[in-house]
């Protein structure tokens, strides 16, 4: 059955763009902070019109499973897998209790808070069929998108893209990504911070 995705007069990036210059704190040249809208309180229907535009993109992709970690991907992650009428999976920031073979787990590293930790996937909630879209919030050196990837490929399953709402241009995560061979599309390229400043990338 083809996907019908709901089209937006203003297109998603506008949208997302014009909201993190009215409202997104540029606190260094590497941190943004976004929690008007994303990641403490969150607009749906902003998140509603980024999962559309997920779909729209993806929509040919065949995806049978939308994945995200928690928890600021959540938002946008359950608009997309409702946009594209397939399920979605929360990737759990914990060591599990249970590791008698019933989950595949990884180390990944975060840039923002500079800690580890172990994520998690239930073996229930994945199968080797699946072709999986990941949805993350940022990307910066890409540990987590490339964690949760490593989940997926430990599944035997299929990572057929990976959504990105803000994209931090000038690190190396995109790199990392697009070198190892994965399809990006990220909503909102940032192409400088610095405090009081946010930059755009501007596409050719």
């Amino acid at each position: 059955m083809a996907i019908v995705c709901i089209e937006f007069e203003v297109k998603t990036v506008k949208l997302l763009e014009d909201r993190i210059l009215a409202e997104g704190k540029a606190l260094s040249d590497s941190v943004l902070k976004v929690d008007g809208f994303l990641n403490h309180q969150v607009d749906p229907d902003l998140m509603e019109a980024i999962g559309k535009d997920f779909c729209e993109h993806f929509k040919s992709f065949g995806i049978t499973r939308v994945l995200t970690i928690e928890s600021s991907g959540i938002a946008p992650a359950v608009y997309t897998a409702q946009a594209l009428n397939v399920p979605m999976v929360i990737l759990k920031k914990q060591t599990s209790k249970i590791l008698n073979g019933q989950v595949f787990q990884t180390n990944i590293t975060s840039f923002t808070k500079g800690t580890s930790y172990e994520l998690t996937l239930s073996r229930d909630y994945i199968s080797k069929d699946d072709k999986v879209l990941i949805i993350d919030d940022f990307l910066a050196n890409g540990e987590a998108a490339s964690g949760a990837a490593r989940l997926v490929q430990m599944a035997g399953a299929e990572v057929s893209g990976i959504g990105i709402l803000i994209e931090k241009s000038f690190q190396n995560g995109r790199t990392k990504l697009d070198d190892a061979g994965f399809h990006v599309y990220s909503q909102a390229r940032v192409s400088r911070l610095g405090e009081g400043i946010i930059e755009f990338l501007k596409e050719a």
